[in-house]
């Protein structure tokens, strides 16, 4: 992600293709007071951890001070009627509690590998059921660092023991999904955790083969060469080791903790109808074409128990405009065992440098609203918890006076 978060990979992929197309407010189930039953939908906020997005504030804070404040944004999540936390608990290819096969994360310690004293991501899933929340672990499969010095990893690191693994890709190392051991490793990193700890979902955001870079290419011409000889072309052999992933990752979480629920985050778009008349009235970056993650196939097909499409755009914008995705993802859904949760962006509500429809604090409202009149979509997910907290215009304070008066249990 660099400095970038993985939503402003998102905006800056949309504006390169435009043309082509913290004390807890309850303790009941979600908050409730009285223990009054409450109607079911998602209500979730991403909690970012790479380059301290969110938390912890920065690195290097004692283990009491980063409990401290992983314990508020807790808190902050039930004071705002929330009832799910989404924690980024592997930023990158790292682990936020103590793995068998990933070094400690730099975001705890300031140095990779470093142990900081605590496991957060035990007391992530503890403090959050003790508040009523669903605790999602957040994890990204492909993304070995945001940097391209191999040399910058911990000696013991996965990726330095492997170099044949890793591709340094527009200024950062990922893994090459397309070799099968490295869907081994990265399943095998990921089932460690579920494992361990009772999560209730693992959580994959929108990064598969990395967004495309001008005038770079991800070079894959080795695995490529050695596993993609049965299919028609090289885009069609990456959808397929994406597609392999999501099933398999599937399947082992099953076996391993049965409730435990997957989903994913992706972009937006899957195809524009221009290109395909079965993709949505949009002009934008194609997720299916240009990160080959084939997005439609695991709602229609039932491969996810729930998808969170990040539409991050406003009402009424021509590329892509909210009012023509939510319909298009409802769907897509309609009729599937996926359930249907949108992504928001909150970040961008009184950012000086959004369109103009970001400034009004009832565009964020006004999405939950419109999708409403579609049954398909069972909640939504704000992007992101700083943004919660800070709420610059009150956009988010006008979203619970609007639509968040009373506490919801997450679906199940």
């Amino acid at each position: 992600m660099g400095r970038l978060t993985r939503r402003a990979f998102a905006l800056a992929a949309l504006a390169a293709c435009t043309t082509t197309g913290a004390a807890a407010a309850g303790r009941g189930p979600a908050g409730r007071p009285g223990g009054r039953r409450a109607d079911a939908s998602m209500r979730g906020v991403w909690l970012a951890t790479v380059h301290n997005r969110d938390w912890p504030s920065r690195s290097g804070l004692t283990a009491a001070q980063q409990r401290s404040e992983l314990l508020a944004w807790l808190d902050l999540a039930v004071r705002n009627r929330l009832n799910t936390v989404m924690l980024q608990v592997r930023p990158t290819a790292d682990a936020l509690w103590p793995s068998a096969y990933e070094p400690w994360s730099e975001v705890l310690t300031g140095t990779q590998g470093k142990e900081p004293g605590w496991d957060p991501l035990d007391t992530a899933v503890r403090e959050a059921h003790a508040r009523g929340l669903q605790l999602h672990a957040w994890f990204n499969p492909y993304r070995v660092a945001t940097h391209a010095d191999p040399g910058r990893l911990v000696a013991s690191h996965p990726a330095r023991r492997h170099p044949d693994w890793v591709v340094p890709y527009g200024g950062k190392l990922h893994y090459d999904p397309g070799l099968p051991e490295v869907r081994a490793f990265v399943q095998d990193a990921i089932l460690d955790a579920v494992e361990k700890y009772p999560v209730d979902a693992v959580h994959f955001d929108d990064y598969f083969y990395p967004y495309p870079v001008a005038g770079q290419n991800f070079d894959d011409d080795a695995s490529y060469d050695r596993h993609g000889g049965s299919f028609p072309n090289r885009a069609a052999w990456r959808r397929d080791n994406i597609d392999r992933l999501v099933r398999e990752t599937a399947a082992r979480i099953k076996a391993t903790r049965p409730a435990t629920q997957f989903g994913i985050s992706p972009f937006g778009v899957w195809r524009n109808a221009s290109t395909d008349p079965r993709g949505s009235d949009t002009r934008a970056l194609q997720s299916y074409d240009a990160i080959h993650a084939d997005t439609r196939t695991w709602v229609r097909e039932g491969w996810i128990d729930y998808v969170v499409p990040q539409l991050y755009w406003h009402i009424g914008l021509s590329a892509a405009d909210y009012a023509k995705l939510v319909p298009w993802w409802a769907e897509v859904a309609r009729g599937s065992r996926t359930k249907l949760y949108i992504g928001e962006g909150l970040y961008r509500a009184g950012d000086p440098a959004q369109d103009a429809a970001w400034q009004e604090p009832a565009e964020l409202s006004r999405h939950l609203t419109l999708a409403k009149g579609h049954p398909e979509v069972r909640g939504h997910v704000f992007f992101a918890a700083k943004d919660v907290a800070t709420d610059r215009i009150g956009a988010m304070a006008r979203v619970l006076a609007d639509h968040y008066r009373q506490p919801a249990q997450p679906p199940r």
